[in-house]
């Protein structure tokens, strides 16, 4: 998977770059395959946000943002709205190719 890590506004630590990079590798998990990610880490007013964008092979673009007192709180918000979004996107697909079965 390509990632690439964004900060605006703002200086990220290699910590928290590291973070992100092991938050998207376990997002990886979910039953679908992600050709890219982007993670984009801003200040806003008195808010750091973090914005998470993941793109399956499938072409499903998968998109969350949330704000926290600090970006570790703000990332780790935006990977539990992901991870729904990532299992209702794989159910939506084995739904998709596997046809019901004739009642007998």
């Amino acid at each position: 998977m390509h990632v690439n890590i964004t900060a605006r506004h703002c200086e990220i630590p290699d910590t928290l770059r590291a973070r992100a990079e092991s938050v998207l590798d376990r997002l990886g998990n979910y039953g679908l395959e992600l050709v890219e990610g982007a993670v984009v880490f801003d200040v806003e007013a008195m808010s750091q946000r973090a914005e998470v964008r993941l793109r399956a092979a499938t072409g499903d673009m998968v998109v969350a943002k949330d704000n926290g007192p600090d970006h570790r709180t703000a990332l780790d918000r935006a990977e539990e709205k992901l991870k729904r979004q990532l299992k209702k996107v794989a159910r939506r697909l084995r739904q998709r190719r596997r046809p019901e079965a004739d009642a007998v």
